[in-house]
């Protein structure tokens, strides 16, 4: 990954413009519900992309950055840590985990947000060396195959994470399915979540609505939204 750490020409203004129409888009949609701005954070989707984009990002005013596969989000944390000593950084796990790799992903993840099930819980409960912030992701559909807990059944899981000492239930993640609307789909998030709520105060979080539908997510209660396309661009091959 040496290449990553050289800045693009041009990509900066490139970064600039797109996260201040991101941004755009983000404040009218709260405007268009009354909401203010500061209730959505901006999770920036890095994976494929190179550390250098990431430092970018950094200095345009993000903190937030998200990848979804172990090996590459290690080398582009360690990356970044080299061209930005000290900047203010978060790192989400945004992809499908497998409970073998748990001990790995906390090794660079201050939040994982794709906790889908009690054994992955456990695996990642058992490797923790200190408190993890966790996301339970919700299948709304029930099709599980795309990855999610079925929403019927997340007050079981959510209970579990919440008696598990090393796990803080931060909230849930969804990813609008293709069989739904995007509104009915963070509709029956919105409902599922305010009833979690009666029994976990504590799980704020919703993680909800990307590049095409981020606007349907805020309308229904996000409180975060997960942008790639729309920041970075059409996704670039993955390293090898």
């Amino acid at each position: 990954m040496e290449g990553d750490a050289v800045e693009a020409p041009g990509r900066r203004e490139e970064l600039a413009q797109a996260l201040g129409e991101v941004r755009e888009r983000i404040a009218r949609a709260c405007r268009a519900v009354g909401r203010d701005e500061d209730e959505v954070a901006l999770l920036a989707v890095t994976k494929t992309w190179p550390a250098s984009d990431v430092a970018i990002l950094a200095d345009l005013g993000l903190t937030e950055f998200a990848e979804n596969r172990d090996q590459e989000a290690s080398r582009k944390v360690a990356e970044f840590a080299e061209l930005r000593p000290g900047a203010a950084a978060e790192w989400r796990m945004v992809g499908s985990l497998q409970r073998n790799k748990a001990r790995s992903v906390l090794g660079w993840a201050d939040r994982v947000d794709t906790v889908d099930s009690i054994r992955l819980a456990d695996a990642l409960a058992k490797a923790a060396t200190k408190p993890v912030d966790v996301l339970v992701q919700v299948s709304i559909d029930g099709d599980v195959a795309r990855g999610g807990h079925p929403i019927g059944d997340l007050p079981r899981l959510a209970d579990h994470v919440a008696l598990t000492s090393e796990l803080f239930l931060r909230g849930v993640m969804t990813v609008a399915p293709l069989s739904m609307s995007p509104q009915q789909a963070f509709a029956a998030l919105y409902e599922a979540v305010t009833r979690l709520r009666d029994d976990h105060p504590d799980a704020t979080v919703i993680s909800a609505g990307m590049s095409g539908d981020l606007e349907d997510a805020i309308a229904h209660g996000s409180t975060c939204v997960r942008v790639g396309t729309a920041l970075l661009g059409s996704r670039r091959l993955a390293s090898p």
